[in-house]
């Protein structure tokens, strides 16, 4: 089981460019389900109009991995997440 505090301090990685994206800033849960639909990045290099963080969301099916120092990701647009399988990073 993970804890929203194990994996706050952990840096999001894009497999994308491998660029830091930032670190996890909210999660998107389902109420109804129970289960976290995604999560927020709240900055880190990420930055937007006027130096003000950009927030990127990355919906729960697009992290490839969750290691110990970091969490890898498939992101392809600002804010918006994508992929295909052909991105998927085996082990």
């Amino acid at each position: 089981m993970l804890k929203i505090s194990d994996i706050q301090s952990k840096d999001i990685v894009n497999l994308a460019d491998g660029k830091l994206l930032g670190h996890i800033t909210d999660i998107d849960i389902n109420l109804e389900t129970g289960k976290v639909e995604a999560i927020i990045i709240g900055g880190g290099r990420m930055m937007g109009f006027l130096n003000r963080e950009q927030e990127v969301t990355v919906p729960w099916k697009n992290i490839v991995k969750i290691g110990s120092d970091v969490i890898l990701v498939r992101n392809h647009g600002p804010g918006q997440t994508g992929g295909s399988s052909s991105d998927q990073v085996n082990d």
